[in-house]
């Protein structure tokens, strides 16, 4: 953001600069070019501010999405380990003995809790989780790339107000104007929609 501050000060002294160096073309023109530059920065400001934020909201969520598959793989594997449990006990020449019966059972069971299990969360309910966790990172990934280019416009903005005022042709001005207008009401729309 120290950039973005940096970019509104230069184009604040080019306007200055330009008022110093040309006394006799001292109009309100410069003035107001350095205020829509001030503004831009503003817009600027915010919009990073924005996508920083979103940023952060896509690590979380990537890092939630990765320890809840995490968490899946490992239930994964304790079932399977249960359910092999079970397959052994089931294959012994005792088997049909009560005890070997109800122990194979138990491993048959636990593994069925370890798919299922709203207490506990079950792989079921750890992949509706994490399937929901990557949906809300994608969402958070493409804002994030929208306030990018809110950024990239803003910047562009503020460039050609300060050229603008350099050179005092006007039409940069109006084009600096319109294009960090848009790009602000566009990232204010991006961040209404995310709300």
């Amino acid at each position: 953001m120290s950039g973005t501050i940096e970019q509104a000060q230069q184009g604040l002294e080019h306007a200055q600069e330009a008022n110093e160096a040309h006394p006799e073309h001292n109009d309100t023109g410069a003035r107001k070019v350095a205020i829509l530059i001030s503004v831009l920065a503003a817009a600027l400001a915010l919009a990073e501010m924005s996508e920083k934020a979103s940023q952060n909201e896509y690590l979380t969520h990537h890092i939630a999405a990765s320890d809840a598959w995490a968490f899946y793989q490992a239930k994964t594997i304790r079932a399977d380990m249960h359910r092999g449990v079970a397959t052994v006990l089931q294959s012994l020449p005792d088997a049909a003995a009560p005890e070997m019966r109800k122990r194979a059972e138990a491993e048959q069971a636990e593994a069925a809790r370890l798919d299922d299990d709203e207490k506990s969360r079950g792989r079921k309910q750890l992949s509706a989780e994490a399937k929901e966790i990557e949906r809300l990172r994608d969402t958070a990934f493409e804002e994030y790339h929208k306030f990018e280019r809110v950024v990239g416009a803003l910047q562009i903005s503020i460039v050609l107000a300060s050229v603008s005022v350099v050179t005092r042709i006007k039409a940069l001005a109006w084009v600096a104007g319109v294009l960090g207008g848009g790009a602000a009401l566009y990232g204010l729309g991006v961040t209404y929609a995310g709300l």
